[in-house]
């Protein structure tokens, strides 16, 4: 026969056990909660909260020196002057007109510079030099270059044909003889100088197609 006495004890102990445990549990997540809370709290004080003064960018100082004189000084020589006097915004051109690239400095020279010599000027002012090759001479005022931007044909007699074939809009349809007749191929344009055209200056663009009969720079036109 079971003892009923001996197994109401032991259900009784186990539920008294599970009670205990349980509020065990109960005191132990309750001071977890407690011990991180002003942990949180000090961390998110602690956290600046930003401000549109924080996010706002500072002005930026730009500073101002007097241009240095360029003109006759090698085109190298003249760019590296400008740098150590604090002007890195370079560029330069054909002081001729005839549109050539600058790709050897060291092979030319300054005519002219854009800023003039004893102008304060902010740093990030752009130097542009005119140049022409060693060997040339420096006219007396650079050369414009030929434009078409009124819509007409301009006059391209003694520019280059590359000078000539950038003042045409891209679309335009070019043909380049060589005007002494002798059939030579016009490779390096910039080496070659207008003699005639079609149509002739002043003509209305309208699409047409556009010659050109050229010489080499130094040679006469027939």
């Amino acid at each position: 026969m079971a003892n009923w006495k001996l197994i109401g004890g032991i259900a009784g102990g186990v539920i008294v056990l599970g009670a205990i445990g349980n509020a065990v549990n109960g005191d132990n997540h309750d001071t977890a909660s407690a011990s991180t809370s002003p942990k949180t709290a000090s961390a998110a004080a602690a956290t600046p909260t930003p401000t549109s003064a924080d996010n706002k960018p500072k002005a930026a100082t730009t500073e101002k020196k007097s241009v240095p004189n360029f003109v006759g000084m090698g085109l190298q020589s003249a760019q590296d002057a400008a740098q150590a006097a604090g002007f890195y915004s370079l560029t330069s051109h054909d002081s001729l007109g005839r549109a050539r690239m600058q790709i050897l400095d060291r092979d030319w020279k300054v005519c002219s510079q854009s800023v003039k010599a004893g102008t304060v000027a902010a740093t990030t002012t752009k130097l542009d030099f005119g140049a022409v090759k060693l060997a040339e001479s420096c006219p007396a005022h650079d050369q414009t270059a030929p434009s078409a931007a009124d819509g007409k044909m301009p006059d391209f007699r003694g520019k280059s044909v590359k000078a000539a074939r950038q003042a045409l809009d891209s679309s335009t349809s070019i043909t380049v003889n060589d005007a002494t007749g002798a059939s030579r191929w016009v490779l390096i344009e910039s080496n070659w100088q207008v003699c005639t055209q079609t149509p002739t200056a002043g003509a209305k663009l309208a699409g047409q197609p556009v010659t050109l009969n050229a010489v080499k720079f130094g040679e006469s036109c027939p």
